[in-house]
């Protein structure tokens, strides 16, 4: 069993502790020292005029009763390496990450120090599947392990598999900070990235420069990166990687990333074709063979889900039908399969005598969000258009997650901050429109949005012309682009409401869908709106 308490780790883990703590001033390093629970250490955070403080896996501890300094900070930041283009520095040979905060003028003013550990037997649940020679990518929310997983795949696909492994460490948090690649990652090479934006360059470097058998990346995000690894994979190289998005679902609805399951898109059946196949004339398909061969839904340490073909998967989630998945648990120390199909979501549970703290949707997941500087009709209509119910309270202590935004989180009024000390979980809207609203609910509730999805597919319009309704969208978009001002749809079922938003989010544009009833329609807006 992965126990994340043990010191089974590579190299000196003590040694590579005291290497992180003696980057901190005297005072803070040896208050963590005393704590004498070092082995569960998680972060240490610093800020401006505040506490420094220590996170635990159950718990946080003030370090000083003096405010961090500004000599504070230099004093971290002059022992360690300079921070890139992202904000993330390191501490050489080591794993640890140092992220930093700034202000308007660029000065550093925070920072967040993360011990890194290299985890074994992280990928035990899978190894059989990383020794395959097929392409995997891991999705799971921030902070899962799904870096610690790609460094254990790197080790045992250059050791056990004998494999030619190079990983692109765009941040360095595979490989750790510094020329010398930690030794977690086995006999693999380790390539750096200067600028985050051409991370895509360097993978495409990689496979024509050094011959590896295997590439390791980790956070695909731009659709440049998803055309660098469709390249790759043509060439026949096994890919090992991580993207954004939580289940299958989430690329399958984002059009950056679509293409690493193969790309959907919109297709005109002819009359026999459509009446043959019992569907609407307009229906989504797959575009393309998937960059990825196999999809990983990790939910914790000791429970993933496996698609282990993706493009079945994605055929039938289109189609509406249910795939097939394998559950992986392990139990005992013991890695345990169970052949499942994706359960529908059960109708909404209620409490009669309403004494719970908090309701609960379907499969457990919660419905309880406490909303703060986000517009709760705004949130409401787009969580109708994906079929999930939401219950909002106006009382913190009744909620599940809180939802802000990136502005009202960084500034830190007191409703954030019971929040983080009720430990009630914070979810952070870059910028609160219908797009990111709808990426949060698939991420709070993706059994919910699941559901909806296939019963989407499911849905019978064919009294509706989805072609038309495709393409008044389309021009929508350009007299958006054009006027840079919001244009109002005509009213339409989900289903082809769903499709308009597809149009809209494609294009880099806001949409969401408002009225009531047969009147309720898309309209489409510009992002920044």
């Amino acid at each position: 069993m992965i126990d994340v308490n043990a010191t089974n780790y590579f190299g000196d883990p003590a040694a590579e502790l005291e290497l992180f703590l003696e980057k901190f001033p005297p005072h803070i390093a040896e208050a963590i020292r005393q704590n004498g629970n070092t082995e569960k250490l998680l972060e240490v955070v610093m800020d401006i005029g505040r506490i420094p403080t220590a996170r635990f896996l159950d718990y946080e501890l003030d370090l000083a009763e003096t405010e961090v300094t500004e000599q504070d900070i230099e004093y971290v930041t002059s022992r360690i390496s300079p921070f890139g283009d992202d904000n993330r520095s390191g501490i050489t040979r080591t794993l640890h990450r140092i992220s930093c905060i700034r202000n308007r003028e660029g000065k550093i003013v925070g920072l967040t120090c993360r011990v890194g550990r290299a985890i074994t037997d992280s990928a035990k649940i899978i190894e059989d599947l990383i020794l395959s020679g097929k392409s995997i990518l891991l999705l799971g929310r921030p902070g899962i392990g799904k870096t610690t997983i790609l460094r254990e795949a790197s080790r045992i696909l250059s050791t056990v598999g004998g494999k030619r492994v190079v990983i692109v460490d765009t941040s360095n948090e595979i490989a750790g900070d510094g020329d010398i690649p930690h030794p977690a990652i086995g006999k693999a090479r380790r390539m750096q990235v200067s600028v985050t934006a051409q991370q895509h360059a360097v993978m495409i470097e990689a496979v024509e420069n050094h011959m590896p058998e295997v590439i390791v990346i980790d956070e695909i995000g731009t659709e440049q990166e998803a055309a660098a690894a469709r390249t790759i994979a043509e060439r026949g190289v096994q890919l090992i990687g991580t993207a954004h998005g939580n289940i299958l679902e989430n690329l399958m609805i984002n059009p950056t990333l679509s293409d690493l399951i193969g790309g959907i898109q919109a297709v005109t059946l002819g009359d026999e074709e459509a009446k043959r196949r019992g569907t609407q004339k307009t229906i989504l398909e797959r575009k393309a063979p998937p960059t990825f061969e196999i999809v990983i839904e990790i939910h914790d340490r000791y429970q993933l889900t496996v698609h282990p073909n993706v493009a079945e998967a994605v055929d039938e989630s289109l189609l509406g039908n249910t795939p097939e998945v394998e559950i992986r648990t392990i139990e005992n120390g013991e890695v345990k399969i169970t052949k499942a199909q994706i359960e529908a979501p059960s109708k909404e549970t209620k409490n009669e005598n309403n004494n719970t703290k908090r309701t609960k949707e379907v499969h457990g997941e919660s419905s309880t969000l406490y909303l703060f500087g986000v517009n709760a009709s705004r949130l409401a209509s787009v969580a109708e258009d994906m079929g999930i119910r939401l219950k909002v309270t106006d009382n913190l202590r009744y909620a599940d997650t809180m939802v802000t935004t990136k502005a009202y989180f960084i500034r830190k009024p007191q409703k954030i901050r019971d929040a983080e000390s009720h430990n009630i979980p914070i979810y952070v809207l870059k910028n609160p429109n219908p797009g990111q609203m709808r990426h949060m609910l698939e991420t709070l509730f993706p059994q919910a949005a699941r559901s909806a999805a296939k019963s989407n597919a499911n849905m019978k319009v064919d009294d509706y012309n989805i072609e038309k309704a495709i393409k008044e969208a389309e021009r929508a978009v350009k007299e958006v682009k054009e006027n840079n001002e919001e244009v109002q749809l005509s009213p339409q079922v989900a289903y082809i409401r769903r499709l308009q938003h597809l149009v809209a989010e494609r294009n880099n544009l806001a949409s969401e869908s408002h009225g009531l009833g047969t009147e309720r329609r898309v309209s489409i807006y510009p992002e920044d709106e």
